[in-house]
């Protein structure tokens, strides 16, 4: 499939008024424009505090929304609208002493199905995926780990949505379908394991990759090398030793290449991400990150790690999270790594991975059904160093899922071309999709 088919040409858009709308009158303009869903009070919300930080003038506003709602837009990695828990059945549950492992379970399983039993969750999902403007999800689709049985449990829960809700959400197995979703008005999942599936038996090197083609017929089409902590592939963002991939970690490679799998490398260390992305036959994504140029964190991407990433001919995906970005760690903030990375390495190399998720708005309402979780552990995998930074709620809101319209107009804002505006959204991640499967 050649870039042509699946970017739009550049929009024209009329010339429009360049007066500052602010407070009342922009959220009314928004509403007035956004018929198709439902803005809740936490959507307003969030939508005031990203406007209050863009302050984008009424045609950049009315551009950016307008070239959102045209764009495809794939997110890079991130998770589906989550539904609120069943309290009643939590606190029963809990109240029955259920394991760590079930109520975990339980809890997951509830997040990830429960809009399909329960109407209420079902407006509620819907609604978010419509306010978001989103085509498709990089979606993550397994439990951070190498366990076959753990990495097992969160593909059938998305799979099961996929089954279940396919008027309105299904799963993409081929970039042709994302393609499809978005002439059809319809959302589509395309599934990312955190963690490529190891039967960890070890006894040759052959049945210890051959997991990686199941889960892709599956429908996995993305996994991490590494999260966090090392593993037998290469070392994980958080381990200070930063040693790169192992002779097994090159054979994970080559067997993604072959399978038609995308390497992802964003809780890889950087020189397990620095030698993944030189010696991989096809596109190599951080898909969830920052530059390290502009903010230096375990999570982040030097900017030799970034080039070897965009010869490679995969993409950056610039996340939401706070800490991650650094300095004010709000919508501006992510703008600015966005910016670094598109005018230093190329439109070509540059995303949106946003790993973040809606939360319903009865999540707190059936919260307090639950009187208070067991204790745990750390797990394993929650390798995370000491970090001073402090979140605000503000930063939060500004970034939240359903602001995803707002970035466009954050793009707009910077004097970006609707072309490489439509890379950033979409065209970029659907280019390595459709590159690592040819």
């Amino acid at each position: 499939m050649k870039r042509g088919q699946f970017l739009k040409t550049a929009l024209a858009f009329p010339i429009l008024s360049t007066t500052k709308l602010e407070g009342s009158n922009l959220l009314r303009f928004i509403q007035k424009r956004s018929r198709s869903f439902e803005m809740t009070p936490d959507m307003k919300d969030a939508y005031e505090v990203a406007l209050s930080i863009l302050k984008p003038s009424k045609s950049q506003l009315e551009h950016g929304l307008e070239l959102h709602k045209n764009s495809l837009v794939f997110d890079t990695y991130s998770f589906q609208p989550y539904a609120a828990i069943d309290g009643k059945l939590m606190a029963e549950t809990i109240g029955e002493n259920a394991s760590v492992l079930e109520i975990h379970d339980l809890k997951e399983d509830m997040m990830m199905t429960r809009f399909v039993e329960s109407e209420r969750e079902r407006i509620e999902y819907e609604n978010a995926w419509k306010a978001s403007g989103v085509t498709c999800i990089f979606q993550n689709a397994g439990e951070e780990g190498n366990a076959i049985n753990k990495l097992i449990k969160r593909l059938a829960h998305y799979t099961y949505t996929t089954d279940m809700m396919g008027d309105f959400v299904t799963k993409a197995v081929l970039p042709e379908d994302i393609v499809r979703a978005k002439n059809e008005d319809r959302r589509v999942l395309y599934f990312s394991g955190n963690g490529v599936p190891l039967p960890q038996e070890w006894v040759s090197e052959e049945e210890e990759l051959r997991y990686i083609r199941v889960f892709f017929q599956l429908g996995i089409r993305m996994m991490h090398l590494t999260y966090n902590r090392r593993n037998k592939i290469g070392d994980g963002c958080a381990e200070t030793s930063n040693a790169g991939l192992s002779e097994f970690g090159k054979a994970v490679v080559k067997r993604m290449n072959k399978v038609g799998v995308i390497v992802d490398i964003a809780h890889s260390g950087w020189r397990t991400s620095l030698e993944a992305a030189r010696i991989s036959e096809r596109p190599v994504v951080a898909s969830h990150s920052t530059s390290a140029s502009i903010k230096e964190h375990i999570r982040s991407k030097p900017d030799e790690v970034i080039k070897a990433v965009a010869d490679s001919g995969g993409y950056i995906g610039i996340c939401c999270i706070p800490r991650f970005l650094g300095g004010t760690g709000d919508i501006s903030a992510m703008m600015k790594h966005i910016d670094f990375v598109a005018k230093k390495f190329g439109f070509d190399y540059v995303g949106i991975g946003t790993d973040k998720g809606y939360s319903s708005k009865y999540a707190e309402e059936e919260g307090n059904l639950v009187n208070a979780y067991p204790k745990s552990r750390t797990r394993f995998e929650g390798l995370w160093p000491e970090d001073p930074f402090v979140t605000s709620p503000e930063m939060i809101q500004s970034m939240a899922w359903t602001n995803w319209p707002l970035f466009t107009v954050g793009l707009v804002m910077m004097g970006y071309s609707d072309y490489d505006i439509q890379k950033i959204l979409g065209g970029n991640a659907l280019r390595v999709a459709n590159a690592v499967l040819s």
